[in-house]
């Protein structure tokens, strides 16, 4: 007798030889069982995984002496006529070959025909979705209501390019990939039949080569029994294969989830000129660390996790390595590397980078992590960052802050802008320990918005400490991050909201009530500017390319206008090309060093002049040194990993 490979030697003879498919051979058991057989079924799954198996074991049940019966004897000669191809009611057809509409014509014309010998005709139809879509509307009557002694079973591979119609008409089984232990199992047994000594660590091997398919296993199984004879080890499987091993996988993953970045290239350099397969590579990193997260989450479910028990006993060791977030952006990268693999010019290069970006976001930080961290900033609690301290603990360097008038949430921002007094800067810094306080808007009250003119204001203390360079006159003044809606202001006066009655005097208004925060709001509203109010309803104007009216803009300058005037206005918008840029709304320029001013003006205040319109903000002096100091840019390089580059002042 002429040699039979071990693929079709060890062939799935009955239900309870079939490995890994028991979803499929339990219902199929029970259908038999309980007289419920259908007469059309579509077998569906990767290659190597039992569709036709199961097919032709379904066929002997229900043809087999004193059928339809599980439990058939073995010489059982309608049995032995199916598993040997020669029984005349059992047909077996290729789709790929005969998917004409004149094979499925004769196939329906030979339907009528009574079974030979059996009690029912069977087609099996191999690779169905290879037929044509005249191939399968031809087929359609026939598979919907056939004779009664005619039952079809399909089988395919890619059951999305099965028409739906075929679809409705079957019972569809969804095989699965055979998980590598019960495949190492398998190739075990057939092993010690064969007389062949193999290592557990090659089985394996040939398991992780063969991706789920059973039949791959043993087509591999074979080729290595006549390469190697009856001794088989591990580097001989994965030279065939072009797999790395697995103590050298666990070894690139470590040097990844430490940030060894040359161990890792080093690891990647010897797999490349060893002519190992990149791609299986970068699938079985991902894999490792797929298991990783699992094991993670899981806190080491091991049922959510097919590896032996040394491999688990790895994982628990390397899940001390990283957090899940810090696996979720490793495997976020290699996911993405993994689809775009294929496309790439030089595999290695593309790989190497793959490797880097992997270290990178394994010691990246979290965007929400980071958003967190400055919304705790600004609202002066602690953060979990190595910067952050307690949010009332004041630097020791500099003198204890003053009491602070508290202001409430809806009184408007106000208009005195804090400066070091000999000290340019750009724009008030911050506390050491609080987020930046809100900067008053640059734009004072007109004339037309408060009864009588606004008195001249004493002078405000600054809220940075004082630059190393040039002391400062005056003692520089810090304190905590007060409270949402409160001015870190010792000698701020409280301005209480003022009614309005006209369109300028609310647009003067919002201008004032403007923060720091607002800062991408007030650059739209310098495009725009008010046309009138009428009923509580303030219509604005602004070009067509400005886009004003969101939702979250109107909501904001709703709750300003409030604060400012203690009035709800309803907000209207109209575009006008001809709309100017209006004046109350801009923000002060910096020059080099401001110029003299009058006793009633200070930084950052402006005055209405003779004629009752304001005039543009003084200008506020920059200080470099003083800026590269500020605490809050400390903060911000820190949570960011970054530097500084270059500092100017604003043009």
């Amino acid at each position: 007798m002429s040699y039979q490979v071990i693929a079709r030697k060890y062939r799935p003879q009955r239900f309870a030889d079939v490995v890994g498919q028991e979803h499929v051979t339990t219902t199929l058991s029970n259908a038999i069982a309980s007289g419920r057989i259908a007469h059309a079924y579509l077998f569906c799954g990767p290659r190597g995984t039992g569709k036709t198996t199961l097919a032709r074991i379904f066929a002997k049940c229900l043809n087999c002496t004193g059928g339809p019966s599980v439990n058939f004897t073995d010489d059982d000669p309608r049995a032995r006529e199916i598993t040997e191809g020669r029984s005349l009611d059992v047909l077996e057809i290729d789709g790929a070959s005969n998917n004409g509409v004149e094979q499925v014509r004769e196939l329906r014309d030979t339907v009528k025909f009574a079974p030979a010998s059996s009690k029912f005709k069977i087609y099996i139809i191999d690779e169905v979705h290879m037929l044509t879509v005249a191939a399968f509307n031809a087929l359609l009557k026939t598979l919907e209501e056939p004779p009664a002694h005619v039952k079809f079973l399909f089988a395919t591979t890619d059951p999305e390019r099965v028409l739906p119609t075929i679809l409705s008409r079957c019972q569809r089984f969804d095989l699965r990939r055979i998980p590598a232990a019960l495949i190492t199992a398998q190739l075990g047994r057939i092993a010690v039949t064969e007389g062949v000594q193999i290592d557990e660590a090659a089985l394996y091997a040939i398991a992780r080569g063969a991706d789920g398919g059973m039949r791959d296993a043993q087509s591999t199984l074979d080729q290595l029994i006549s390469f190697c004879g009856n001794t088989i080890v591990e580097t001989d499987v994965l030279s065939m294969f072009g797999l790395a091993a697995r103590e050298q996988l666990r070894e690139l993953a470590g040097a990844l989830l430490t940030g060894d970045a040359a161990a890792a290239l080093r690891l990647f350099d010897g797999f490349a000129r060893t002519g190992k397969d990149l791609g299986r590579l970068l699938g079985d990193l991902l894999s490792h660390f797929r298991n990783l997260l699992l094991f993670q989450i899981s806190r080491g479910d091991r049922s959510l996790i097919e590896v032996g028990d040394e491999e688990f006993a790895l994982l628990g060791e390397q899940s001390k390595l990283a957090d899940v977030d810090a696996l979720t952006r490793i495997l976020e990268v290699l996911s993405a590397a993994d689809g775009r693999l294929r496309d790439s010019a030089s595999k290695r290069i593309f790989i190497e980078v793959t490797l880097l970006k992997a270290i990178q976001a394994r010691e990246a930080v979290n965007l929400d992590t980071v958003l967190r961290q400055l919304r705790n900033l600004r609202e002066g609690l602690p953060t979990p960052g190595p910067t952050a301290g307690p949010a009332a603990a004041p630097s020791p360097t500099l003198a204890p802050a003053p009491a602070v008038a508290p202001i409430p949430a809806v009184a408007p921002t106000p208009t005195v802008a804090p400066v070091v007094h000999a000290a340019p800067t750009i724009r008030p810094a911050p506390v050491p320990t609080a987020p930046t306080p809100p900067t008053p808007s640059p734009v004072a009250v007109a004339a037309k918005s408060a009864p009588t003119p606004a008195p001249a204001l004493p002078a405000t203390p600054a809220l940075v400490p004082a630059p190393i360079s040039t002391p400062p006159p005056a003692p520089a003044v810090v304190g905590t991050s007060p409270p949402s809606g409160v001015t870190d202001t010792a000698a701020a006066p409280v301005i209480k909201p003022t009614p309005v009655t006209t369109a300028e005097e609310a647009w003067v208004a919002l201008g004032g009530a403007l923060t720091q925060a607002d800062t991408m709001l007030r650059t739209s509203l310098e495009r725009c500017r008010a046309v009138n109010l009428v009923r509580g309803t303030l219509t604005l104007s602004h070009p067509e390319d400005v886009l004003i009216d969101t939702t979250r803009n109107i909501a904001t300058l709703k709750a300003r206008l409030k604060a400012a005037t203690g009035q709800d206005f309803d907000l209207r918008f109209e575009t006008d090309l001809s709309a100017a840029p209006a004046p109350v709304i801009s923000a002060p320029t910096a020059v080099p060093r401001p110029t003299p001013r009058p006793a009633e003006t200070r930084p950052g205040e402006s005055r209405p002049n003779e004629t009752g319109k304001p005039l543009a903000a003084a200008p506020v002096p920059f200080n470099k040194e003083e800026f590269l100091n500020d605490p809050l840019i400390k903060d911000a390089l820190e949570i960011f990993k970054g530097r500084i580059i270059e500092v100017r002042p604003e043009a």
